[in-house]
């Protein structure tokens, strides 16, 4: 959603610095810019950095988020946590929030209650003997979610944490790719990074930007409703009334479709035995749109269990999905996402999409 622009938030206020040399009796004398005033914050985002500690990356990911004034959380692997303690230690001492992301990066819904347990608790005990407290956030491998793993995360105190934007980093996405897949973020979302790219770290400063033109913020993800909040936990203030929950997607399965009133969607599906969560992206045409519709039939047997930034008709066979009040309106050329999770198979998806 379009909002007003506003001047960069992030300051470096410097300390006049004086160097006095002794023996030549000369003072030199260095004095930094005046400070810019602060730009407000209309809203939050969730930067999320997955699969670290690496000890080729994690320290120039947190040296680039430090130097934008950004701060975001890390889902951090159990067993490179135990082996890179310190730089778990250096994630809290930058400001960063730390999640858990299994032990392994297992396909956790293929395992038992038993195993997931013990995936889930031993990166707790790591992550908390390097920093002192245990993850309040857990986001599952792969985005693979079933009702097994929830009920562990339950017991553990955990939130599940999906996302609401992809930027594909993992599958090759260049820098402009993942900046351009940043800019689609709304306020209260949440987007998909990990730390082990180069050009994820080389898009921090653009991110940061971006959202610094649109009013928004990096904050924390709420424990309560895993969604983007301001640092001290305030929720936005304007959050969507759906909170996205969609997994990591894989590339498009179906190219997108134009509709008869200046839209098209296409389908990013992430499946496993027996269910899926399927990702759909609306991109405005050249007239922008005031709202728009999105249609589509669910294979045989398929049926949605749940679905976050939409109105939906249906639940199996020809379904239709509507925009909610703050999606939309989209600008000419510009997109946003809705998605949905079922059971059955989600092969084949095929949207049309119409726009007012």
């Amino acid at each position: 959603m379009p909002r007003p622009r506003h001047v960069p938030r992030r300051l470096c206020v410097a300390l006049a610095t004086v160097a006095l040399a002794v023996a030549a009796g000369a003072v030199a004398i260095t004095v930094a810019a005046p400070p810019v005033a602060a730009a407000p914050c209309n809203g939050y985002v969730g930067l999320t950095y997955d699969d670290g500690p690496n000890a080729g990356t994690t320290n120039a990911l947190l040296n680039a988020l430090t130097s934008a004034g950004a701060r975001a959380t890390f889902f951090n692997i159990g067993q490179k946590a135990q082996q890179n303690q310190a730089l778990v230690r250096a994630q809290q001492s930058a400001g960063m929030w730390i999640g858990n992301h299994s032990w392994t990066h297992p396909h956790l819904t293929q395992m038992s209650a038993a195993q997931i347990t013990s995936e889930l608790s031993q990166t707790q005990q790591a992550i908390q003997q390097a920093t002192g407290s245990a993850p309040r956030l857990f986001r599952p491998p792969y985005g693979e979610t079933n009702a097994t793993l929830r009920s562990v995360e339950a017991q553990l105190g955990l939130t599940e944490v999906l996302w609401s934007v992809d930027s594909q980093d993992w599958n090759g996405a260049s820098t402009s790719q993942i900046v351009q897949a940043a800019s689609t973020l709304q306020n209260g979302g949440v987007i998909l990074m990990h730390d082990g790219y180069q050009t994820t770290i080389n898009a921090i400063p653009q991110i940061v930007a971006n959202l610094n033109s649109r009013g928004l913020c990096p904050g924390m993800i709420s424990p309560t409703t895993g969604r983007a909040v301001a640092p001290d936990g305030t929720q936005p203030t304007n959050p969507p009334t759906n909170p996205p929950t969609n997994p990591p997607t894989n590339p498009p399965t179906n190219p997108p479709t134009q509709g008869p009133g200046g839209c098209s969607a296409s389908v990013s599906l992430n499946s496993w035995t027996g269910g899926f969560v399927a990702t759909v992206r609306v991109t405005a045409g050249s007239s922008g749109t005031n709202g728009w519709t999105v249609s589509m039939t669910l294979p045989s047997g398929a049926a949605i269990t749940n679905s976050w930034n939409t109105q939906r008709s249906g639940s199996s066979g020809a379904v239709t999905f509507t925009n909610v009040s703050f999606n939309g309106r989209i600008a000419a050329g510009q997109s946003t996402e809705f998605g949905f999770q079922g059971t059955g198979s989600g092969s084949g998806l095929t949207p049309s999409c119409s726009a007012t």
